[in-house]
């Protein structure tokens, strides 16, 4: 009998250890930073939540409904909920030729403009003359808006006193109509765009070209290695991780482009070089009013960022930057 008490009561005791334990757990919990700083991070969680995650789920919703017009709200009964909207985007030969732009757009935008902020960067890293009149002049697109830059390049490109034709005249290879022109336009889109991002992945690569130490450069040069050499076998190979960071964002801004097409052509039909599925979108929704349709080609879109953001999301998550 006796130790059947004495099992009841050190079963107590562990109980009663169980729940000091558990009240410490909880004291130590609630002193955390995480609470502490609860009144100040809430908020704007909540309000990111809600504004960003929560329109993406409506959107997301609106997508799977057949909904249109100005009417009453969509209807998300179960029997109205399916992918039709997205079967008909797939079928859509317009679908298809937007995509089209939207990937040429990505693929010669990003390539290029890397290209050349690379190139700038090293001219800079080298030390070249006049570098910080330079690094002006291509840093200052970067704090323009879409709606700066598309009037700014839809001046330069006006076929009767515009710069570009000016300058083309006096050499004798102008003047173009590149605006009118539908073999040119894309291209004269592209190109505004290079020259605002460029001073971007400048930025980006120069910093981490001042991060390699300089032995490397002396150690190349002692072993005979020419300049091209030591940025091609050595240097630009540890710009990996630049290179990634500076795709992702200008692949984002690619992606968002809308602004300054809609600028740059006042109107909601672009021409057909530069229809991308981000006017697509807004054309479909704002001017014929198909909700739900536009909701589908923005899914669409949603997934293509996403396509990118995960890999780099994934590749900073094995660098130990996440």
């Amino acid at each position: 009998m006796a130790s059947s008490q004495d099992t009841v009561s050190g079963s107590q005791g562990v109980g009663s250890g169980t729940e000091r334990d558990w009240r410490t757990k909880l004291r130590v919990y609630s002193k955390s930073d995480f609470v502490r700083s609860f009144p100040f991070w809430f908020i704007p969680f909540s309000i990111m939540g809600l504004g960003v995650y929560g329109g993406i789920g409506y959107n997301t919703l609106i997508s799977l409904t057949d909904y249109e017009g100005f009417g009453e709200g969509p209807d998300f009964s179960l029997s109205n909920l399916d992918l039709d909207m997205y079967v008909q985007a797939m079928n859509d030969p317009w679908v298809w030729t937007t995509g089209k732009n939207t990937f040429v757009l990505l693929i010669v935008f990003t390539t290029v403009t890397m290209l050349l902020g690379l190139f700038l960067a090293i001219m800079l890293d080298r030390g070249i003359r006049f570098k910080e009149q330079i690094q002006t002049v291509y840093l200052l697109p970067m704090a323009l808006s879409f709606v700066v830059t598309a009037q700014f390049w839809l001046w330069m490109y006006n076929v009767n006193n515009g710069l570009v034709n000016t300058i083309l005249g006096v050499v004798g290879l102008g003047p173009y109509n590149w605006i009118g022109n539908p073999e040119l336009v894309l291209g004269a889109v592209i190109f505004a765009l290079i020259w605002q991002f460029s001073g971007y992945a400048m930025v980006v690569f120069l910093a981490g070209l001042q991060s390699i130490p300089d032995d490397q450069f002396e150690a190349a040069q002692v072993d005979g290695a020419s300049i091209f050499k030591t940025y091609w076998r050595v240097i630009i190979p540890q710009l990996k991780s630049s290179s990634v960071s500076a795709a992702v964002i200008l692949v984002i801004f690619a992606l968002k482009a809308f602004t300054f097409l809609f600028s740059m052509f006042g109107q909601y039909r672009v021409p057909k070089a530069t229809d991308i599925l981000a006017t697509l979108m807004v054309r479909e929704a704002f001017k014929l009013q198909n909700w739900a349709y536009a909701a589908a080609i923005a899914t669409i879109l949603l997934l293509m960022a996403l396509a990118v953001i995960a890999p780099y999301l994934h590749y900073q998550h094995k660098q130990g930057s996440l």
